[in-house]
């Protein structure tokens, strides 16, 4: 059998919550050791809602459950000054350490970068911020709207006669997760390229939450580089082709795709309305000047139609329409069943789980959602016992002082 990936990769993750919980979800997927570290008594990620049953729990988080599947996991207090001493124990093992404290935390422990490399120069560290480890913003408390504010994306989203709105969930965050999972990889080549965990080069990593949503505005900025030109907002006048349309039964985007070569007329003989052959509305100025009455007819239409019908029926002839899909149907949807997008993995507390994959694959070395999350502290004994050689007396010295 091939292995994974990344075997043979070691990665101390001391993150919590989403984005960098995410990074080494991908990380330890694709088979690296992963192993996470938290406070005694389990980081913050662990209560976060919706709750398995709604009982919320340790173990009992989904969210916790699908971000940290595939690792394993300990404790440790690394406000103490034994805590900390058993994380540089483990530093010359490790190919990367990953965390997303504030900017400040790491190097009021003494464990930032500089320190770090003085142990194991080949180490990789990636730090995911608010706004990076650097700049006027450094220190400021952020969410996730808040960055999707900051970061630019917000001003264009929604229609221009009313307020801003951001993605829906944490999109902000698993961007940046994501970010920092490919820059980890590129760290990772570059230290194995010069000469690997023995004598290779470490160096960090630094990933901004605003940037990473910055990194999609694209033609927004070149737009307004270039020609002063200032992106608004979609309109929301009835008319407009690109709108949402309630059907019998949900919602459906019948976006006739007429810039990418199709025209009116076989438009209008798809839907079957011969009001639309009309010189009203056969082009984009005579469709905006009567977009009420175009509304009206399309809303009646489609209200009385089925959305799967008109979904498949649409793209036999090319159009470009869009089914608005549940979380039921979403996980019933054929096209993600033929690809094994969604995986499933036992949990001890909640049983099987169904989670979303990764939106690639790889054919040699197939990412695999691996064991569950694991339990608070469920491998102190086989890191501090069998890695490092603590006895079962001192390891309960360490839980009595509350340094694991």
């Amino acid at each position: 059998m091939t292995p994974p990936a990344l075997d043979g990769v070691s990665v101390l993750d001391l993150t919590h919550c989403v984005a960098g919980p995410y990074c080494t979800r991908l990380l330890a997927g694709f088979g690296a050791d992963v192993l996470k570290i938290e406070p005694p008594g389990g980081e913050r990620g662990r209560r976060m809602a919706p709750f398995f049953r709604d009982e919320p729990g340790p173990d009992s988080s989904l969210p916790f459950a699908y971000l940290n599947t595939g690792k394993r996991g300990m404790t440790l207090n690394l406000k103490t000054a034994e805590g900390r001493g058993i994380l540089r124990s483990l530093l010359p093992e490790a190919d990367v350490l990953v965390e997303n404290f504030a900017p400040r935390v790491m190097p009021s422990l003494g464990l930032d970068y500089a320190a770090l490399r003085e142990i194991a120069p080949h180490l990789v560290m990636v730090s995911i911020s608010n706004f990076g480890q650097t700049g006027p913003y450094r220190d400021y408390k952020a969410a996730d709207i808040v960055e999707y504010a900051l970061g630019g994306l917000m001003y264009i989203f929604g229609a221009y006669d009313r307020e801003p709105l951001k993605h829906a969930w944490n999109q902000a965050q698993f961007k940046a997760g994501t970010d920092a999972a490919s820059a980890t990889l590129m760290a990772l080549y570059h230290q194995r390229m010069t000469g690997g965990r023995t004598v290779g080069q470490g160096q960090r990593v630094d990933v901004s939450i605003q940037e990473a949503v910055a990194s999609g505005l694209r033609d927004v900025v070149n737009n307004y580089t270039y020609t002063g030109a200032v992106r608004r907002r979609q309109p929301n006048h009835s008319g407009d082709m690109q709108r949402l349309r309630a059907t019998a039964d949900g919602y459906l985007l019948p976006n006739p795709g007429l810039g990418s070569g199709l025209n009116w007329d076989s438009f209008v003989e798809f839907l079957g309305l011969p009001e639309l052959d009309d010189d009203r509305f056969r082009t984009p100025s005579a469709r905006l000047v009567n977009a009420e009455e175009l509304g009206r007819i399309l809303d009646e239409y489609f209200i009385g139609q089925n959305k799967y019908d008109m979904f498949y029926g649409s793209h036999r002839r090319r159009f470009i329409f869009g089914v608005i899909q549940s979380p039921e149907e979403t996980l019933n949807d054929p096209q993600f069943a033929h690809r094994d997008y969604f995986v499933e993995a036992e949990h001890p507390v909640m049983g099987r789980l169904k989670f979303p994959g990764v939106p690639f694959s790889m054919e040699a070395t197939p990412w695999q959602a691996g064991n569950p999350a694991p339990a608070i502290g469920q491998h102190n004994g086989q890191v501090l016992g069998r890695r490092l050689g603590y006895t079962a007396a001192q390891q309960a010295q360490l839980r009595s002082q509350g340094v694991i």
